[in-house]
């Protein structure tokens, strides 16, 4: 792991983490937590302490953009690489196809859950996702998420997927796990509607030279220009001024 402004980063590469996590599906359930992690939620931790303190409990934080990648490696671990939430997604599906491994979908619109499952049975075949949820924009009572967490575990889901926003994404990951009975429970942001095709993604070469952020606000101005204009800035300031303290390491 990597130290990323007091975010404990994971330091290799999508295919070491998926390794780790079919080993681990193959133990006891823990409900353990997994995060796809770019620079917005790092920098959103370093003004939300409660936020911080819940990402630091996860499992795993993957490393969802190459700023985050970057600064791993001026730390020193050269094997770092980006593990795209979508991408991560994407492997644990068709990792999983034969091994009868329950998937469930929560997040996304009304439809769009259901529309994903359509779209891993024709492109890999799985068939094993045994629940679908689209959260409402409120937070949820008590009551409500106890009687999702109970369709989690009836449908003796195995992974649970939320796809909403950080930090709302990440809160409501770790609330559910008090309750919930699974291998693990994965952040992974717009993954569901970039699969679904409701929003298009960057090209792999813009992903890998780190402006996925800028095609992105390009298609979405009013939505992401006040995210991405507090973001950039802040994550290198950040940087910066650890490097100064003498933390950068």
């Amino acid at each position: 792991m990597v130290n990323v402004l007091d975010i404990k980063m994971f330091d290799k590469n999508l295919n070491h983490a998926i390794e780790i996590i079919n080993e681990e599906l193959k133990k006891d359930r823990l409900n353990r937590l997994i995060s796809a992690t770019g620079a917005h939620g790092i920098v959103h931790s370093n003004k939300d302490s409660e936020f911080k303190s819940i990402l630091n409990q996860f499992f795993l934080n993957l490393p969802d953009g190459m700023p985050v990648v970057w600064v791993g490696k001026l730390k020193g671990h050269k094997r770092m690489e980006r593990c795209c939430g979508t991408d991560f997604f994407d492997e644990m599906i068709k990792s999983t196809v034969n091994s009868g491994i329950n998937h469930y979908f929560c997040g996304g619109k009304t439809g769009i859950p259901e529309k994903l499952k359509e779209v891993w049975i024709a492109k890999y075949g799985n068939v094993n996702i045994v629940g679908t949820y689209s959260p409402p924009f409120y937070e949820m009572s008590e009551e409500e998420i106890l009687e999702l967490a109970g369709d989690i575990n009836l449908k003796r889901t195995d992974i649970l997927w939320i796809g909403i926003s950080t930090p709302k994404q990440e809160k409501f990951a770790y609330r559910l796990s008090r309750y919930t009975d699974v291998h693990f429970i994965c952040t992974v942001g717009a993954a569901f509607d970039f699969h679904v095709g409701h929003v298009k993604q960057a090209p792999r070469w813009i992903q890998n030279i780190g402006m996925e952020w800028m095609f992105r606000l390009i298609l979405e101005p009013k939505r992401l220009w006040k995210r991405y204009a507090r973001i950039v800035p802040m994550f290198i300031i950040y940087n910066i001024l650890e490097f100064l303290k003498g933390n950068f390491k």
